[in-house]
């Protein structure tokens, strides 16, 4: 036991919404056409957004409601296909039992917002999209025609359809790389600072967030393994998450010292995602592996990866 490391850190401190829009984005979908190659129309579904490359979904609701002459109630979720696919609506249902396992598993109490089929000109299935809402926020998911697991779709809001897909004070704005959800150990409300310190006095705190969605707060800490903590915004406990990290004593490291084969993997897998923080595991000063935690489309992620940079498995944190 550590008595008083937090509080030594710190003295020392430096309802969802599942309706679609359409009509109003057609427009808006049209500036993606020359970037993307477009699926043929849906058969299944008359939503206009839903006939190109992306598929249209409100936001929360609270985001909605926070600004909503600002168009942030809605984003675009990237899904590029071939001209010789087709993309149709399909019910929750439908999905292979491969789907409903992993999103179990991956993104528990989550809300189903609508699924497709991707097929191509043979009538073959090439592959299935599903979007879901995890903890009041959209996510897209690409799977396989077996329904395996392929990546996480890019979001992009109507303004940001073209070109680098954000803006500066947009949903996604913190693809600049400045971790602007980053904050200090001062700003953290002293009830959480002691709640952390009577519940888990040996932790050592390594990075707070605070998310722009909902203002809540989340705690990366150490203690014989890795720990995101989450608070809501009036620094009441919410869950604490034990991170997949490799075995061993895990060392902070930058992501330029993670292997090529792990940013690889990263980029090809939440494309447009934002390093967040990164760990090497050591015993007896031999490489464990890797646990990198990163953001993509406001939802973070703890990806873990052998000493040869190879994908072992991921968690959904927050």
């Amino acid at each position: 036991m550590v008595p008083g490391k937090l509080f030594s850190n710190y003295k020392n401190k430096k309802p969802m919404i599942t309706r679609m829009k359409t009509t109003p984005f057609i427009g808006a979908v049209a500036l993606l056409i020359a970037a993307f190659t477009s699926c043929k129309k849906d058969v299944s579904n008359n939503d206009a957004a839903n006939s190109s490359s992306t598929i249209a979904v409100a936001a929360s609701e609270s985001a909605a409601a926070a600004n909503p002459s600002a168009g942030t109630d809605s984003v675009y979720i990237v899904q590029p296909c071939s001209r010789n696919q087709a993309r149709n609506a399909i019910s929750e249902t439908d999905l292979p039992g491969a789907i409903a396992a992993y999103l179990s598993a991956n993104y528990s109490g989550y809300s189903f917002a609508k699924a497709f089929i991707i097929v191509n000109s043979s009538g073959s299935v090439d592959a299935y999209v599903v979007v879901i809402f995890f903890n009041d926020k959209p996510v897209g998911l690409l799977f396989d025609s077996s329904g395996n697991f392929v990546k996480v779709l890019e979001q992009r809001e109507k303004r940001d359809l073209d070109g680098r897909g954000w803006h500066d004070g947009g949903r996604f704005c913190d693809r600049n790389g400045l971790q602007k959800d980053t904050i200090s150990l001062s700003a953290l409300p002293s009830s959480i600072l002691y709640y952390l310190a009577t519940n888990y006095p040996q932790d050592t705190i390594v990075k707070v967030f605070q998310s722009k969605h909902d203002s809540s707060y989340a705690v990366i800490s150490k203690s014989n393994g890795l720990f995101i903590t989450i608070f809501d915004i009036n620094g009441n406990f919410e869950k604490r998450v034990t991170l997949p990290a490799p075995p061993g004593n895990c060392v902070s490291i930058a992501e330029s010292a993670l292997p090529a084969n792990v940013l690889s993997y990263l980029t090809t897998t939440y494309p447009n995602y934002v390093f967040e923080k990164a760990f090497a595991a050591y015993i007896n000063n031999s490489l464990q592996g890797y646990v990198v935690i990163i953001n993509a489309n406001n939802t973070k992620y703890a990806v873990k990866f052998d000493a040869s940079g190879n994908f072992v498995s991921v968690k959904t944190v927050w």
